[in-house]
């Protein structure tokens, strides 16, 4: 009989034990899982400004830069994906290919010095510049995020109940590929 109780009370310490490793997994996934989202709603606030900014830009440049109206429609038409976009990911997406594009957009003006001598578009690239600046500092804040979710749905145990749940490995914010070109500085001699 005292056998019989012992061997009750060890099978459910063993319950209790593993329900604990059970629960403390999930919460450690939705954790990571809603840090993740956190962080992209805190970059989706900047991101919603710099997109209200960019048909000024777009409008004050379009005078100046008629040949180039392809990439100021592909600007146009990334912004409005932009605002479509049901998830995330999606928007996520819609970012990095709008980065991009903003990118060419800056390399572009580079070669009209008239433009930007032009008061209201150099307001207007301040704003956007500004914005760009918050969305730096808060980008590496949601990519770190994302790391760690990332992380936690691929490691042993956890992938196992990550599986289970359906988590999804999520895409970073990429920095466009002219901010990591090297800078030419024209010094003179």
């Amino acid at each position: 009989m005292t056998g019989m109780i012992i061997t009750i009370i060890v099978a459910f310490l063993g319950a209790a034990g593993i329900i604990s490793y059970i629960t403390a997994l999930y919460n450690g996934l939705v954790r990571a899982k809603n840090n993740a989202e956190k962080a992209f709603n805190n970059i989706d606030v900047l991101l919603q400004q710099r997109h209200d900014e960019l048909p000024k830009l777009v409008d004050a440049a379009k005078g100046y830069l008629k040949h180039e109206r392809e990439l100021l429609t592909d600007i146009v038409k990334q912004r409005m994906k932009y605002r479509e976009a049901g998830n995330m990911d999606a928007k996520i997406a819609t970012e990095n290919k709008l980065a991009d594009l903003m990118g060419r957009f800056n390399v572009l003006v580079e070669q009209y010095p008239d433009l930007k001598a032009i008061d209201s578009f150099k307001h207007l690239q301040g704003r956007v510049s500004a914005v760009e600046g918050q969305i730096s500092d808060r980008r590496e804040f949601f990519n770190d995020s994302i790391n760690v979710y990332n992380i936690r749905i691929e490691q042993f145990p956890d992938f196992i109940l990550a599986r289970l749940l359906n988590y999804q490995k999520q895409a970073y914010l990429k920095v466009p590929e002219e901010k990591k070109e090297d800078v030419k500085l024209d010094l003179p001699n």
